[in-house]
């Protein structure tokens, strides 16, 4: 990516609902120049997909949490797989540290995100778990 793709993801990534014509005032670009780098952007895979985000108020309702979890190396498999078939998880990493993973989670309830924790914790190889209830945003930018 050169630097004018650059800023067109970044601009992409702050809100990508802009019209090609607003995206093209922003970049100094033609709009068929625009629309020709999102369509190379897209098929090369540098683009895999758009989201949603969502307001401030209506996100703050959702209760998410960050999950630390210490895993046998064997059933680190095992661990994603499980992850990935649950809603609630909206996020897996491998990091380094005391931990292995980081999980983060999505629910509405906390009786919801307090069974998406204990099924995380009860799978074989997962030795332990240390939760952090996400209480505020202050600052969040789009990947």
């Amino acid at each position: 990516m050169d630097e004018t793709d650059k800023k067109l993801v970044d601009v992409l990534r702050d809100n990508a609902r802009i019209s090609l014509s607003s995206l093209s005032r922003v970049l100094g670009l033609s709009r068929s120049t625009v629309q020709d780098r999102i369509s190379k952007l897209e098929n090369r895979g540098v683009i895999a997909g758009y989201t949603v985000r969502l307001r401030q108020d209506i996100a703050a309702r959702e209760i998410r949490a960050q999950v630390m979890l210490k895993i046998v190396p064997k059933a680190l498999d095992d661990v994603v797989s499980f992850c990935r078939r649950q809603n609630a998880v909206t996020a897996l990493h491998t990091i380094s540290g005391e931990y292995d993973m980081a999980a983060m989670l999505r629910a509405e309830t906390t009786a919801e995100l307090d069974d998406a924790i204990d099924a995380i914790a009860l799978l074989k190889g997962v030795e332990r778990t240390q939760t952090s209830v996400i209480l505020s945003t202050k600052l969040e930018r789009a990947t």
